[in-house]
């Protein structure tokens, strides 16, 4: 046992019994005594407390005579601990190496419901099997995170029945949050993988208390038959009205296929025709008091679907894809052209993607790979002529040579639409738009354009921004306040510094209506609806990463509920 400057060295005040350390490896009473010497297994020292040199002895293990001399001789002094410092010089060390403490310095151990949302969470944002909570690897990592008693990784089975659990509550939470929200819209799409179909539904609304959009995946549910009209409205009501939203619903957005647009006219809710003349009232009409009475008897469940929006990106790919190709082939100059160029281009695709002799060759003439066209996606043609065009001509006549075509060189096509067929292609697709009221009241309303975007002749009046009879003074108390609102003249202040025109410009969004209480309701109405159809095709490239070849046996619920698990960040928060 070392000992310097006459101090007892921390080690020999080491305790066993813990009440007397008080959990510490140091002795805090220490600076009672002075050391002497160390005869044998015992250590001398002299009490400084004591009058004259009274010499005490003790154990170099235990310090327990010299606590009970400290209680006994002076047990009408109060006993000051002090904290020992626990760095130590080279000349010392602690005779034994203290062990980690990870109590203290770490988070509390976790208990069985946070080691479950633990897993949780990191099973399913990663998307992997439920299986993994059995691997032997990954047991092992979880054993080292502190746990309280009686907390452990769940096996496969137990893991399962947490996540079943789970999945109602999600569903609660979302109901709750519906019921603060007044108006929301949906999207809507069928997606086939592995022989199965699909219909996958998303909402979408404005935070009422926030400027922030909010989003989640309604359903991803099995879809069994034909893609009936019929049976995509039924299926779409009962999703609707599982979450008590029907009534809430401006909008559902969808593409263009005719089943959807089918379906959402066709069951549109029936509106009774006020605008006739009022009938002579002394007119009488006769009814069959049986038939009212079997008609009340008899139950029917009614389907009615919410307004029909078309995806503007989908539009827009039949307006660049569809339409431009009606108008390159209806010119006998430019169809023998354009054809041309777009089967050389096509030619060169196919060799180049099918082929890894092809492959290797394009590697090494261009040093880049050619881009196949999806069609699922429409601007991956443009993306593919334009990394054609990139390329100098003579590594084209190169490849064409090498792959055997008969003709070298490529014409690069060009698609190409004359300005007033574009505009009259824009005017027919977007029709429905352009012709809405409720589109002009969603720009309006929204402060980033206001009037700015509007130049038409007759100017919407007040009524028509409300949607009501209400007088103009009903949207506002102040009218220079209103006035202010849809003003769309620039300010600018010059004066003002770079940092400050950024700031002020960024925060104009949803918080500048809060001073217009009205214009703001109207505004998140007609605002919730998403333009495209798009946010419903995310929980579709998350089914990929569900469906693989070792999960083939996943039953229709499960993968709905590890989806939309996923795709809410349930296990996030």
């Amino acid at each position: 046992r070392r000992w310097v400057n006459n101090e007892v060295s921390e080690s020999c005040f080491m305790v066993a019994n813990q009440s007397q350390c008080l959990h510490t490896c140091q002795w805090r009473y220490k600076h009672y005594f002075k050391f002497i010497v160390v005869k044998g297994k015992n250590v001398h020292v002299m009490c400084r407390s004591c009058p004259g040199a009274k010499t005490l002895s003790t154990s170099v293990v235990s310090n327990s005579n010299l606590m009970k001399h400290l209680t006994t001789t002076h047990a009408s002094t109060k006993l000051v601990a002090k904290n020992t410092d626990t760095s130590t010089t080279d000349d010392t060390k602690s005779p034994k190496q203290q062990k980690l403490d990870f109590s203290a310095s770490q988070q509390k151990p976790m208990t069985q419901a946070e080691v479950n949302r633990m897993i949780g969470r990191y099973v399913i944002k990663s998307m992997l099997p439920l299986s993994t909570v059995e691997d032997d690897s990954f047991r092992a990592i979880i054993a080292k995170i502190p746990k309280k008693a009686g907390a452990c990784t769940p096996c496969s089975k137990t893991f399962a029945k947490y996540l079943d659990a789970e999945y109602p509550k999600m569903n609660t939470e979302l109901k709750k949050c519906f019921e603060e929200v007044d108006f929301l819209s949906t999207t809507a799409d069928i997606w086939t993988a592995h022989n199965r179909s699909y219909l996958g539904v998303t909402a979408h609304w404005l935070d009422p208390h926030s400027p922030e959009r909010k989003k989640a995946a309604l359903a991803c549910r099995r879809f069994k038959g034909s893609h009936m009209y019929d049976s995509i409205a039924t299926e779409l009501d009962n999703i609707h009205s599982s979450f008590s939203i029907s009534n809430k619903i401006t909008a559902t957005v969808t593409d263009n296929g005719s089943h959807f647009v089918k379906a959402l006219k066709v069951y549109q809710p029936v509106q009774d025709d006020d605008s006739g003349e009022e009938e002579d009232g002394d007119d009488v009409t006769f009814v069959d008091l049986h038939d009212v009475l079997q008609d009340m008897n008899v139950e029917e469940d009614v389907v009615t679907l919410p307004p029909h929006h078309r995806c503007a990106s989908h539009t827009a790919n039949l307006i660049s894809c569809s339409d431009v190709d009606k108008w390159l082939l209806s010119r006998p100059g430019i169809k023998a052209v354009y054809r041309s160029a777009t089967s050389k281009c096509t030619a060169l695709w196919n060799k180049a993607s099918r082929s890894t002799v092809a492959a290797e060759i394009v590697d090494e003439v261009l040093e880049r790979k050619l881009l196949v066209p999806c069609t699922t996606r429409w601007n991956f043609f443009h993306d593919a002529v334009a990394r054609v065009c990139e390329f100098p001509i003579t590594d084209l006549n190169t490849i064409s040579y090498n792959f055997g075509h008969r003709r070298s060189g490529v014409p690069v096509p060009q698609r190409i639409l004359h300005s007033d067929e574009a505009t009259n292609s824009i005017k027919t697709r977007f029709a429905e738009v352009l012709e809405s009221e409720t589109a002009v009241l969603a720009a309006v309303t929204l402060p980033k354009f206001k009037l700015r975007w509007l130049f038409i002749t007759q100017p919407y009046d007040e009524d028509q921004l409300t949607g009501t009879n209400a007088p103009t003074h009903s949207l506002s108390t102040d009218s220079a306040i209103e006035d202010e609102f849809f003003s769309f003249e620039d300010e600018e202040d010059t004066s003002a510094s770079v940092e400050s025109q950024v700031a002020d410009y960024l925060k104009q969004g949803m918080d500048t209506l809060d001073r217009f209480p009205l214009i703001k309701k109207i505004s998140v109405k007609y605002n919730a609806a998403t333009p495209s159809s798009a946010p419903v095709e995310r929980p579709f490239s998350l089914g990929k990463l569900v469906f693989t070849p070792k999960r083939n046996r996943l039953t229709d619920k499960r993968f709905e509920m590890l989806l939309l698990l996923r795709y809410n960040q349930w296990f996030e928060g």
